[in-house]
């Protein structure tokens, strides 16, 4: 597991190929750079795209998007977190930087003779296997475009379930010899009212039945205060935006990481209100 932050940033290499470093860091000597070349931007392929392919909307970069491994010196002492159980028989810590993607960090590299092998930035690759899966917007069900709500009466939000619309998805994208399998879920959904609320519920939300009367939702509802009248076409324009949160795992190199998207539906809401005569 790579721990970000845990020390100084490593200085740069002296060559393309690595070598002995300069720098700030007192642990920095050793560098190894991935002999791909520089990954100038973008994650993943675009939908429907080759994984492992040079990014679809990054604006260019290479395959091989690059990390760069720098062994500490001194290594950091026995019971330090970064060593995560292991010891100094069994490898060494390094640094690593990732100019693609920001990620900087120490990860643990196995007992194998000299620098680690040049490898890929796995959260490059993670994002090209999510640009290969089709992650759409919420499948609204309630509100119904066709519908008609009371001012007042609690509504009740949810909807239906497909991997398309709320998953699980699973997808894998593989350069440099490293291949990252990623899984995306949606994690919650923000309903934009259209009244200037907003909800946000955990889950897709419970179908309402005729057996449960005037009850509010358990877990994902709303209440109008005001009839839709004076809105654009007498409805109230809302937005359901779900958050698809996407685990990754790269086992060659021991990393793991999470991303998020965020994939939006529109739907509009009739209210009226009920006059009652005595």
């Amino acid at each position: 597991m790579t721990l970000a932050g845990l020390l100084a940033p490593a200085a740069h290499a002296d060559s393309p190929g690595g070598g002995v470093c300069a720098g700030a860091s007192p642990y920095v000597t050793v560098c190894a750079v991935d002999g791909g070349g520089s990954a100038g931007g973008g994650s993943g392929s675009g939908s429907g795209g080759t994984a492992g392919t040079p990014a679809a909307h990054g604006g260019g970069g290479s395959a091989k998007p690059a990390c760069t491994y720098t062994k500490l010196s001194p290594q950091p002492p026995a019971g330090n977190l970064a060593w995560e159980g292991k010891t100094a028989e069994d490898g060494a810590l390094y640094q690593v930087e990732c100019p693609a993607t920001g990620r900087v960090g120490v990860t643990f590299i196995p007992s194998g003779g000299g620098a680690p092998a040049p490898r890929v930035d796995p959260e490059v690759l993670a994002r090209r296997a999510v640009d290969s899966m089709r992650l759409d917007g919420p499948s609204v069900v309630s509100p119904r475009a066709a519908g008609r709500y009371v001012v007042g009466m609690p509504m009740w939000m949810w909807v239906s379930r497909s991997p398309t619309t709320y998953g699980p998805v699973t997808a894998s994208a593989t350069a440099g010899g490293v291949t990252v399998t990623a899984t995306a879920r949606v994690s919650s959904i923000r309903w934009d009212m259209g009244d200037g609320t907003t909800v946000t519920c955990a889950g897709p939300g419970t179908p309402y039945d005729a057996t449960q009367g005037k009850a509010p939702s358990p877990d994902c509802g709303h209440l109008y205060k005001a009839p839709s009248t004076a809105q654009k076409g007498g409805a109230y324009a809302g937005r359901a935006t779900a958050t698809w949160t996407v685990e990754w795992t790269a086992p060659a190199l021991g990393d793991a990481g999470t991303l998020t998207e965020t994939r939006a539906t529109s739907f509009t809401v009739r209210v009226v209100e009920v006059q009652v005569l005595n």
